[in-house]
């Protein structure tokens, strides 16, 4: 009663708290894609922006009653 028939060993011991400090440090493949995603969306914004601006401007400039 209360004993245990099967203890670990130093090294299994050491492993075991490696893999779980791992596990704890490493970065899940949600947390990528959301940075990702959130990277892409900036992107997409910017270039956008700067798309509608530049358009407006090449559209006021070629005014077809000026010629």
């Amino acid at each position: 009663l209360g004993k245990q028939d099967y203890k670990k060993t130093r090294p299994m011991l050491r492993a075991t708290r490696l893999k779980a400090e791992a596990k704890k440090t490493a970065l899940g493949v949600k947390e990528v894609a959301l940075v990702l995603a959130a990277i892409l969306v900036f992107l997409l914004a910017f270039y956008a922006f700067f798309y509608l601006n530049v358009s407006d401007e090449v559209d006021l400039d070629l005014d077809p009653d000026e010629n």
